[in-house]
């Protein structure tokens, strides 16, 4: 679910590759955009949609409160409304971060249980 490294100097990312960040599908992200005012990508000619680095994060809250804690999309409307202070968004980069860390460990483990 991070964002892939060398993507990071993209100023914009098509639907398909959002929807591939979150392994989930493209439909998913564009009925969201009906349900969620918060998600709204730029589009452009024949409706191309582009998302912006602030657009994904959107996406990430939705997606973290829809499908990582399993809220109703009413549920995650009502917490993002109100969410004056960000806390969510501070929540998700905890957990994104706590993520990459268990990964390092992983990797360090196996590296260790090579050597022995």
């Amino acid at each position: 679910m991070a964002l892939n490294k060398n993507k990071d100097l993209k100023m914009y990312y098509s639907i398909s590759e959002v929807a591939q960040m979150f392994n989930v599908a493209e439909t998913l992200l564009r009925y969201w955009e009906k349900e969620f005012p918060n998600i709204c990508p730029q589009k452009v000619g024949r409706g191309v949609r582009q998302y912006t680095k602030d657009d994904i994060e959107q996406v990430r809250l939705v997606y973290h409160l829809v499908k990582e804690r399993g809220m109703t999309l009413q549920g995650a409307r009502d917490a993002i409304k109100h969410n004056k202070k960000g806390e969510t968004n501070r929540q998700i980069e905890v957990i994104e971060k706590l993520k990459d860390i268990r990964t390092d460990l992983q990797e360090i483990s196996k590296h260790l249980n090579e050597l022995v």
